[in-house]
């Protein structure tokens, strides 16, 4: 039997990294994009190659474009991380096809989630199977994210989301949690997970300083990322977004601060979604450090 993936420093829950005041946090970030024209761009003006990029993947739009833009950037010297959703995943040899296209371009770490294709491409429902299979293939992946919800999921059960979750930390090194805009849910969902015996470090999923106009603009475009089509299942969420004055990360961040600087939470850092408003979110983690003294 293979070994399972070796955890990096930054995401092993033994590290003294883990908590820590706010401005550790901030420092412990990365960026979630989707790989859309301009992305490249964005990143190499704006993304500091010490900060690890996650590229999102669309049903509509098939793995093609996370693979080529995540191939890109860790040719550029970036720590990427492409999401490989279970659902697009047509049979094993198509796992393989895509492990080797990884590995041969360097990277480490990947993002294995369900997925929204619905119907799926092929033989893979949910992320366990992949994650099984990849065990088989000799765990080519040093790093592996797997999904959590702080906030319902809209077609699965609390219960079984954080169930899911121990079945799946065998195979996997982290986990990154899904929007979440409640300090008092994020501390309960945080405290359930430990209860559970759910070691596995945790990167908090926050959404930057979203423009309203702008993530108007994207939400309506039909197939371009999972961030978008994520919001448009939670409408109470996007209204958050939407209403002047009803969303601020920093305010989000300060409130949440005392939960996620605590050890046991086990709280490796923070997960950005940019919405691929890149340059912005970057101005605002800047602002931020000098803000909070780091």
């Amino acid at each position: 039997m293979s070994a399972r993936p070796t955890p990096h420093p930054e995401h092993s829950a033994q590290t003294p990294l883990l908590g820590g005041s706010l401005a550790d946090l901030l420092r412990r970030v990365r960026y979630e994009v989707l790989p859309a024209k301009a992305t490249e761009d964005k990143v190499l003006h704006h993304v500091p190659a010490d900060v690890p990029v996650t590229v999102t993947a669309s049903p509509a739009k098939g793995l093609g474009p996370t693979l080529d833009l995540a191939t890109r950037l860790a040719g550029h010297g970036y720590r990427v991380v492409p999401h490989v959703p279970a659902r697009q995943i047509v049979d094993a040899d198509h796992l393989t096809d895509i492990v080797d296209r990884l590995t041969a371009a360097g990277i480490e770490d990947v993002f294995v989630p369900a997925g929204d294709a619905d119907p799926p491409a092929g033989a893979y429902d949910a992320a366990l199977p992949v994650l099984r299979r990849l065990g088989e293939l000799g765990n080519p992946f040093a790093h592996v994210g797997i999904t959590g919800y702080p906030e319902s999921h809209p077609l699965i059960d609390d219960e079984i989301t954080v169930r899911s979750m121990g079945d799946k930390q065998e195979h996997a090194t982290y986990i990154v949690s899904n929007l979440c805009f409640d300090p008092r849910t994020l501390r309960h969902w945080l405290a359930r997970v430990r209860g559970r015996n759910v070691v596995l470090p945790v990167h908090i999923g926050v959404a930057g300083p979203v423009e309203r106009a702008k993530l108007l603009s994207l939400a309506t475009r039909i197939g371009v990322g999972e961030s978008a089509k994520f919001l448009t299942r939670h409408p109470s969420w996007f209204l958050r977004f939407a209403a002047p004055g009803g969303y601020s990360p920093e305010r989000l961040l300060r409130r949440s601060a005392s939960a996620l600087g605590s050890p046991e939470a086990g709280v490796a850092g923070l997960h950005l979604f940019t919405f691929n408003q890149i340059a912005e979110t970057e101005r605002w983690r800047r602002a931020m450090l000098e803000r909070t003294g780091g």
